[in-house]
C-alpha cells in the first residue's frame, strides 16, 4: 500500500526546467544588513537552482542560528531554520531518510566552527551528501560582534577590547582533515564564480564544504578587501583551476612552485622561471590540497581561491540504503510488531 510520500515521489515532475531565477525568490524583504555580504551569495544560489533541473519540492535548505540563519526564508524552497550548531545533524537526518532531496546547509563561523563544530568534522568523515555553504565574516554579527573561531589574533572586537589572543581556525584546512571530499572556497564581490563553484559542489557525490569570505558592514567590514577588491585581488589570490598551472597577478608574472613541500612565489618576468616550471593544480590530490590549504595565513603567498579538493568516495546515505537494502534480501521485509515483542515475552 502506497503512503502519500511514495505517491508525491512516483508522481511525475513537468515543467521544472522552466523555473527561472524568480521562481525561488519568495515574496519577503530580505532583512540582511545593506551591503551585507550575504545578500551577495542569495543572488548566485537563486540563478543556480534552475539550472539543476530539480523540482523546487526536492530542494531543501537547512540553516543554524546567526546572520547566515535567514537564507532558507529568502529561497523559495522547503527550509528549516535550526539551533544554534545544530543544522548538519538536522541536514544528515533528512538527507538519510530522503536521499532524493538536493540537501544545502548555510552557515556561518561561528554556528559551523563553534558550537557546531563536533557536528561539522563527523558530517566531513562520513561524507554525508550534502552542500554546506559557510558564511566566513570573522565574528559573531547576530549578537553585535564577538570573536568568533575565525577570528585574528589581536583582532579587537566587542568581546576583545584588548585584541583577541586566539590563532584562528582554518575552515578548509580542518574540512580536509576531517576526510571532506569536496573542499572550496569564494568571495562574495565575484558572483559569477561563486555560483560556479556552488554548482560544481551539488555535482560532486558526498560531501561538500564551501567556504565563502562574506563582508560584515557593521561589525568587521573590510576584513576581506586585500582578496575581494579589484585593485588588490590580482597580487594577493591566486584561483584554482584543476589541471592548469598556478599562475596570478594583474599580469599574470607570478607562479607558484614548489620547494619540497613548501610553495613559493616565482616572477615570470625575470627569466629564471617560466609557465612549465609551475605547480600544476590537481584536485585528486589530497596531500597538494593541504598544501594549498595552508597558504592561507601566509602572508607571502597568495590565498586560494576555487576548488582544493575533489576526490570520490562512497557517500554515507548510499551505504545506509545499501545497507538496509542487503538486510531485507537476506532476510525479507521484517514485521516490526516481531521486532519489538522480542524473542521472550507472555501475554497477561
Amino acid at each position: 500500500m502506497k503512503t502519500i510520500i511514495d505517491e508525491i515521489l512516483d508522481k511525475p515532475h513537468g515543467g521544472e526546467s522552466h523555473y527561472t531565477a524568480k521562481d525561488f525568490k519568495p515574496e519577503v524583504d530580505v532583512r540582511w544588513c545593506a551591503g551585507c555580504g550575504a545578500i551577495s551569495v542569495l543572488s548566485p544560489a537563486q540563478r543556480l537552482m534552475p539550472e539543476l533541473g530539480i523540482p523546487k519540492e526536492k530542494i531543501v535548505f537547512i540553516s543554524g542560528i546567526g546572520c547566515s540563519g535567514r537564507f532558507p526564508y529568502y529561497m523559495d524552497t522547503y527550509g528549516f531554520h535550526g539551533i544554534h550548531g545544530r543544522a548538519l545533524p538536522i541536514a544528515s537526518g533528512l538527507k538519510i531518510a530522503r536521499p532524493d532531496l538536493s540537501v544545502w546547509v548555510v552557515t556561518g563561523d561561528g554556528d559551523n566552527m563553534s558550537i557546531g563544530g563536533n557536528h561539522f568534522i563527523h558530517a566531513c568523515r562520513r561524507n554525508v551528501d550534502m552542500n554546506v555553504l559557510m558564511f566566513n565574516n570573522e565574528v559573531y554579527s547576530l549578537t553585535k560582534g564577538q570573536y568568533s573561531p575565525t577570528s585574528h589574533r589581536g583582532q579587537i572586537t566587542k568581546s576583545s577590547p584588548l585584541g583577541v589572543l586566539d590563532d584562528p581556525f582554518n575552515p578548509v584546512a580542518l574540512a580536509l582533515g576531517a576526510s571532506a571530499t569536496f573542499v572550496a572556497r569564494g568571495h562574495d564581490k565575484d558572483r559569477q564564480q561563486l555560483q560556479e563553484l556552488l554548482l560544481k559542489a551539488h555535482q560532486h557525490q558526498g560531501f561538500s564544504f564551501v567556504e565563502i569570505y562574506t563582508n560584515c558592514r557593521i561589525f568587521n567590514d573590510g576584513a576581506f578587501d586585500l582578496y575581494t577588491n579589484a585593485d588588490t585581488r590580482d597580487n594577493h589570490t591566486i584561483f584554482l583551476e584543476h589541471g592548469k598551472p598556478l599562475v596570478f597577478g594583474k599580469t599574470k608574472n607570478k607562479g607558484i612552485i614548489l620547494d619540497g613541500y613548501t610553495p613559493r612565489v616565482v616572477n615570470l618576468d625575470q627569466g629564471e622561471h617560466s609557465i612549465d616550471d609551475l605547480l600544476i593544480h590537481n584536485e585528486k590530490d589530497s596531500t597538494l590540497a593541504f598544501i594549498l590549504a595552508n597558504m592561507t595565513y601566509n602572508e607571502d603567498l597568495p590565498r586560494p581561491m576555487g576548488v582544493l579538493q575533489n576526490l570520490e568516495r562512497s557517500s554515507y546515505d548510499d551505504r545506509v540504503v545499501k545497507q538496509i537494502q542487503d538486510e531485507v534480501e537476506a532476510k525479507g521485509i521484517g514485521n516490526l510488531e516481531s521486532l519489538l515483542l522480542g524473542s521472550s515475552y507472555w501475554e497477561i
